[in-house]
């Protein structure tokens, strides 16, 4: 039987990220994002997208030339190379999605800052074969993108009515009384509902923190 191009062990790489090490829900990092880009979930795709491109591939990067990268300017060397795919990603967006672009403003250039990004090329990429490390990326990548839909998803709706601009409150509600949730469109809103998403993540993989 032909081996399968995806072994258990890279299997494992991609679900550890979504689920039992998700750098949102159990690492707490990246979530400024959640706080800047999630009031509509149009811009928290585009975020996401962006975010999983740069961790990715500056993985393999990373990766391809950890042999050859002096450890005195790694760090210097690691942030090269990730500064470069964000500004790609940032043209690309200017070019392509302008309107979207100018909504997300500077969060896309911040992608250089995110702990996710360079925490993975520093504490795996660094020490692990490019395949392999693309995998990392690519889970990290997908872990914290799913954490930031579903805060979006919650803030659009609660706060504008709206998913993807279609009006999802039908307006015989606003005219007996509803009014959108007008804390979802602030800062903390995504608070809320980032702190509701960690609690049912570690209430139902049965993580406890240790003392």
């Amino acid at each position: 039987m032909a081996q399968t191009l995806v072994s258990k062990q890279d299997k494992k790489i991609i679900k550890d990220a979504l689920w039992d090490q998700n750098p949102i829900t159990f690492q707490v990092l990246g979530i400024c994002s959640a706080l800047a880009v999630t009031v509509q979930l149009k811009t928290a795709l585009v975020m996401c997208a962006a975010l999983t491109f740069v961790v990715s591939m500056s993985n393999v990067i990373i990766s391809l030339l950890r042999n050859l990268i002096p450890s005195k300017i790694r760090i210097i060397v690691e942030l090269s190379v990730i500064s470069s795919l964000v500004i790609l990603a940032d043209q690309f967006l200017k070019a392509y999605m302008y309107d979207v672009s100018k909504q997300l403003s500077v969060f896309v250039g911040l992608i250089i800052t995110n702990c996710i990004v360079m925490g993975r090329a520093e504490a795996y990429a660094m020490a692990n074969p490019p395949f392999k490390s693309f995998l990392d990326g690519l889970g990290n990548g997908l872990g914290y993108s799913a954490v930031l839909i579903l805060v979006a998803i919650g803030r659009e709706i609660l706060g504008s009515g709206t998913l993807l601009g279609y009006h999802l409150v039908p307006q015989f509600m606003y005219d007996h009384g509803y009014v959108n949730c007008g804390v979802m469109v602030l800062a903390p809103g995504a608070f809320f509902l980032l702190g509701i998403i960690i609690w049912i993540q570690r209430a139902l993989s049965g993580y406890k923190e240790d003392h």
